[in-house]
């Protein structure tokens, strides 16, 4: 599935960079972000993507859905936040390889997670998501990000809900 989405991305930002230079709605009109060389629009489109913080955003969303779906005992709900935000980290290390080294770190604890749901084992989920955390703020005092510190949710933000007991 990844890789159709990479290939859908590529293909899309293939035909924006083919644009001919002639045509009113992409250069000569002034009422577009995308101007310049293809080079200058692939740099344009890259930046749009953002940097690691995008990915964080994604990520915390996901560690918020992960964290809920352990509370609930959703266990494929819980299996499937693990695969995404697997995914989001490899991609954001895709977009910024200097983050490599420090993202690299979350995988482990991805994987004992993974070990908890397959498990379907309440408590054992309960203290890898503690070393969860304790991985995403190593990583954030390696990358000088101290200053974001990750907790459990306290509230439940999510629209996704218990399963009801049929």
């Amino acid at each position: 599935m990844r890789h159709l989405k990479l290939s859908l991305l590529a293909a899309g930002i293939g035909i924006l960079l083919s644009v001919p230079a002639c045509t009113p709605s992409v250069s000569d009109s002034g009422d577009t972000w995308l101007k310049g060389t293809a080079e200058e629009k692939f740099d344009r489109i890259a930046e749009q993507l953002g940097g690691f913080d995008a990915t964080m955003m994604s990520v915390s969303h996901k560690y918020q859905e992960l964290y809920w779906a352990g509370q609930d005992k959703n266990w494929d709900y819980a299996a499937y936040q693990i695969e995404e935000m697997r995914e989001e980290i490899e991609r954001g290390i895709e977009r910024r390889p200097e983050r490599a080294e420090s993202a690299q770190m979350i995988f482990p604890a991805l994987d004992q997670m993974e070990e908890a749901i397959t498990a379907r084992d309440a408590a054992l989920f309960d203290q890898r998501f503690t070393g969860l955390t304790a991985t995403c703020n190593t990583c954030h005092r390696q990358e000088d990000m101290a200053f974001i510190a990750v907790a459990p949710p306290q509230q439940r933000l999510s629209i996704v809900q218990p399963l009801s007991d049929e």
